[in-house]
């Protein structure tokens, strides 16, 4: 027992000097999208908000789907600091046929496909997304408020905290992410 918790908290220590939101307990078990439709969902997405991690640094992000053969394909984008354009793509597929909103990504054959799971979407304005994995006494958790535009009404952010902050997530911890016409002209390129 006393090296998994060395463990748990040296790669919290790590972690957490990266801007990951590291959190003790194990992770919760929220309700997602009920008859989530990934049809639906297929499209470009803004990204809002989010939790700060180790593997997203700029602005402007989207986050692209469409329908491939074996599941989702996965095209994430954002303006870093320095002007260039950060893209990655990856996939996504659904673990349970009888839980389609929760899905699991991944960008790299070499590791392991993280959580992505739908907790709410009306597929034309909004979408929140949460992604948590267990490590030993702690938990890292993943979350992002999209649009279809670049920008999202006050109200409807404030009803998606409200979902977050009833599955024990921190809502004071997530990051804006300017979605400002002028700075992300460069992603319409």
């Amino acid at each position: 027992m006393k090296a998994v918790q060395v463990i748990s908290l040296t790669l919290l220590s790590v972690l957490a000097a990266s801007a990951q939101i590291f959190s003790p307990g194990k992770c919760p078990k929220p309700a997602v999208q009920e008859n989530f439709d990934i049809t639906r969902y297929i499209g470009k997405w803004y990204e809002i908000q989010k939790l700060p991690n180790t593997f997203q640094w700029g602005e402007c992000g989207t986050a692209t789907y469409s329908l491939k053969n074996a599941g989702v394909g996965v095209l994430n984008r954002e303006l870093l600091a320095d002007g260039t354009i950060n893209a990655i793509t990856g996939s996504a597929k659904v673990k349970d046929p009888s839980e389609p909103a929760k899905l699991e990504v991944s960008f790299y054959e070499s590791t392991p496909p993280g959580p992505y799971w739908v907790l709410s979407t009306d597929y034309e304005g909004h979408s929140l997304v949460y992604g948590c994995t267990d490590f030993g006494l702690f938990r890292m958790e993943f979350a992002w408020i999209l649009s279809r535009q670049p920008t999202l009404p006050e109200e409807t952010i404030e009803e998606l905290h409200s979902i977050l902050t009833s599955a024990g997530v921190n809502v004071s911890k997530l990051a804006v992410t300017d979605q400002d016409e002028a700075l992300c002209r460069p992603m319409d390129q």
